[in-house]
């Protein structure tokens, strides 16, 4: 009980701190540019028309809605962080009650029967904390159309209940699920094989660098996961981020994936800071979005 105290602690501090960069994230995910590109130079020194970055961005939100703003929707997120790590450690403790103690090695390269108890966990931690991560989103996307539709947990869960019934507190489940268990793997197998086939015994003492790095790579290969299961939380809830002109409406996860598969979006919002003009679009001044 402790040590899951200790994590629940750590992980509200890490989501505070992290909470303005993730906000800005969602708002460029959902097509909401409110800052015209600035003409820049690339690593040649070439002049280019570059979009605002993560400080700009943040600057923005800070003269509309004041430094505060810049945690709107923190209060369910919190709450699915603790939700969350208190879910996956009563599932991993079940596990090793059943497997037993001498049976659980600690290692970067992580058995195929270890990964997949930490898949079952990991899954069980996202199926009960994405009611509060939906709440999250929308409470984010608020910003874009100035509504107060979403204004606190309680409030927001039963706004939710109320429009779409129990399916609307797992909108963009499935992708979000796929996206995590694709993430689990990849990272370690990657761990996996660099450790079988490439380190030998006269290097071993870089073992703790390789999940970071696995990590990175799994993150980086399953973002669009992330993108479409954060666009189909949102997406036509009624708030003006989830409705044309940001978004089409999509039946399903997959039409989503389509859609931005087809215009070339799959990594929107995955970099903040070095931003390029998304390929044959204009920037519609009025509307603060690219077209």
């Amino acid at each position: 009980m402790a040590d899951t105290c200790g994590q629940v602690l750590l992980g509200s501090g890490l989501t505070i701190i992290s909470h303005p960069l993730m906000y800005i994230k969602v708002l460029i995910q959902v097509g909401h540019e409110p800052l015209a590109p600035t003409l820049g130079r690339n690593l040649f020194g070439k002049p280019v028309h570059q979009l605002p970055g993560l400080f700009a961005y943040a600057k923005h939100i800070i003269k509309i809605d004041g430094k505060v703003g810049l945690f709107n929707g923190l209060s369910s997120r919190l709450c699915a962080g603790a939700v969350g790590t208190v879910v996956h450690s009563k599932v991993v403790q079940v596990g090793l009650s059943k497997s037993g103690a001498h049976n659980i090695r600690v290692c970067v390269c992580v058995s195929f029967p270890q990964t997949t108890k930490e898949m079952i966990a990991r899954s069980c931690a996202t199926i009960v904390t994405h009611p509060f991560h939906v709440i999250t989103l929308r409470c984010m996307v608020q910003f874009i159309g100035r509504e107060t539709k979403y204004s606190g947990v309680f409030d927001s869960i039963i706004t939710v209940y109320r429009e779409e019934g129990i399916l609307g507190f797992f909108a963009g489940l499935i992708p979000r699920l796929l996206g995590d268990i694709l993430s689990l793997w990849i990272c370690n197998l990657l761990a996996h094989v660099i450790n079988t086939h490439v380190i030998d015994d006269s290097v071993r003492h870089l073992l703790s660098y390789i999940q970071p790095r696995s990590t990175f790579i799994a993150s980086m290969l399953t973002y669009p996961f992330v993108l479409v299961s954060n666009l189909m939380a949102v997406n036509n809830c009624g708030l003006a981020g989830g409705l044309p002109p940001y978004a089409s409406v999509y039946p399903t996860w997959v039409d989503c994936w389509r859609h931005l598969s087809k215009e070339g979006n799959m990594s929107r919002g995955n970099s903040l800071f070095f931003r390029k003009l998304p390929a044959g679009k204009r920037y519609a001044f009025d509307q603060k979005r690219f077209f």
